[in-house]
């Protein structure tokens, strides 16, 4: 029998895992990994902050995959526009669905909508130089309030209390380094619904945050409340015993202490009730919340208005269909058993697989993200044999169906002299990289060409 030919839709880390295990797997595989943007590594790429290099590193695992040979990547090739799922499977007998999830999900309260009113993703997908979002940002307000309790709201409220000069050691986009030279943020206020104990910042993530260069944490002890249910979270994990720790060393400071000119201010047990203003944003209302033994909360009707002129929600990340494919519109994510995707009758459509955020939702680290494809990848081996196999098996077939649509499909080679020319953008400042943002300019040195200025 032929080669098992295999697409995977997605070139992040979970895409790039999904081909590494499979290619490991004993079955004699090709492996075609599309990918939507001109250049490959996801999130790793364009949701990591630049000031993140150790997690950035990961880039390095991923390129050292890819750099093999026996997994070949087409960049550049929108699943859903340029080809649809049908046709995928015309010239591939499985396809696995690593789509990630790259919007941000929706915060339900009055006001949202106003301006001066953001999504942390596209901030993040901004300052990462991401090719598909505009080149400028409306940094604007003195006063701004960052929504939620994870590492991406930490990172948005580092962002952007940071002085532009501690970022030029990294890969910021010179687009990015004059919008935050302009920054005139002076304060940002971080709200947490519940306590310090249930909070979703690693340790390391919150001790950098207190040794950001003239940014001064400020904290609040009538927001530090621990309950039962908190007492065994502390008990029970190391990783929440070393946040807590953290947290309350900065109770300890004194106002004296307080010299920076900028400030990062966390508020615990506050959930956002309306975001304020007529035409654009100018207050945040919370309510205090209180916790009721099991580490939720309820609200105490208390409210508080926090005069700011903008607010990002960072409350998570939120998948996007896939035109042909069904999916839950509650959870973001793709209908799938184990890794299965499944049709309105529960019954798994034959070979169409799933794995990463857009499989489980957006939450876990990158280790968890290896053991999704390792269960995704078990179940299409199991199901191999009996596969209906794909119509157009000829591995250059479907390169003529893109290059008879006119689709520029980027292969690695495109992405090497792309790595290469930014690393010498950045290498006179002594910098590893300088992105380059501007999708054709990206596709211009993929080319081989000389990018417009």
């Amino acid at each position: 029998m032929s080669p098992l030919r295999v697409a995977v839709v997605g070139a992040g880390p979970a895409g790039i895992y999904a081909a590494d295990i499979l290619s490991k797997a004993g079955a004699e595989v090709e492996i075609d990994l599309i990918e939507r943007l001109p250049a490959p590594f996801g999130l790793v790429r364009y949701g990591v902050a630049p000031d993140h290099p150790r997690i950035k590193q990961i880039i390095v695992a991923l390129h050292k995959v890819l750099e093999r040979g026996d997994i070949r990547l087409l960049a550049n090739v929108d699943v859903g526009t340029d080809v649809t799922v049908a046709e995928l499977q015309d010239h591939y007998d499985a396809v696995i669905f690593a789509t990630g999830a790259i919007r941000d999900a929706a915060l339900s309260v009055p006001g949202i909508d106003l301006t001066g009113s953001y999504g942390a993703a596209d901030f993040v997908s901004w300052y990462d130089g991401h090719p598909d979002v505009p080149r400028t940002w409306p940094l604007e307000a003195q006063h701004v309030a960052v929504v939620g309790a994870g590492n991406v709201a930490l990172d948005v409220a580092r962002m952007l209390a940071k002085h532009v000069e501690d970022l030029l050691p990294t890969e910021i986009p010179a687009n990015v380094q004059e919008g935050l030279a302009a920054n005139p943020v002076t304060d940002v206020h971080v709200f947490a619904r519940r306590g310090p104990a249930q909070v979703k910042f690693s340790p390391l993530e919150l001790r950098e945050l207190g040794h950001v260069p003239d940014v001064d944490i400020v904290v609040y002890p009538e927001d530090f409340e621990f309950d039962e249910g908190s007492m065994a979270a502390i008990h029970s994990s190391n990783q929440t015993k070393q946040v807590v720790k953290t947290l309350t060393d900065w109770t300890l400071k004194e106002p004296e202490d307080l010299t920076a000119s900028r400030r990062i201010h966390l508020h615990f047990l506050h959930q956002p009730v309306a975001v304020l203003g007529t035409d654009r944003v100018t207050g945040l209302r919370t309510e205090r919340t209180t916790l009721t033994g099991d580490g939720t909360v309820a609200g105490t009707g208390q409210l508080h208005d926090w005069p700011v002129e903008a607010v990002y929600r960072a409350v998570g990340y939120f998948g996007s269909p896939v035109p042909g494919l069904p999916f839950d519109e509650v959870a973001g994510v793709i209908p799938n058993r184990e890794g299965r995707v499944i049709g309105p009758d529960g019954e798994h459509l034959a070979g169409l697989y799933t794995t990463g955020w857009i499989k489980r939702g957006p939450v876990g680290l990158i280790g968890h993200t290896k053991s999704d494809a390792t269960e995704t990848i078990r179940h299409l081996v199991a199901d191999a044999d009996a596969l209906p196999r794909a119509t157009r098996r000829d591995p250059e077939a479907f390169r003529t169906l893109l290059r008879e649509r006119g689709v520029g499909a980027v292969e690695w080679q495109g992405w090497t002299l792309l790595d290469a020319y930014e690393q010498s953008l950045g290498a006179p400042h002594g910098r590893e990289r300088i992105k380059v943002v501007p999708r054709d300019s990206m596709l211009a040195v993929m080319r081989g060409e000389q990018p417009q200025a």
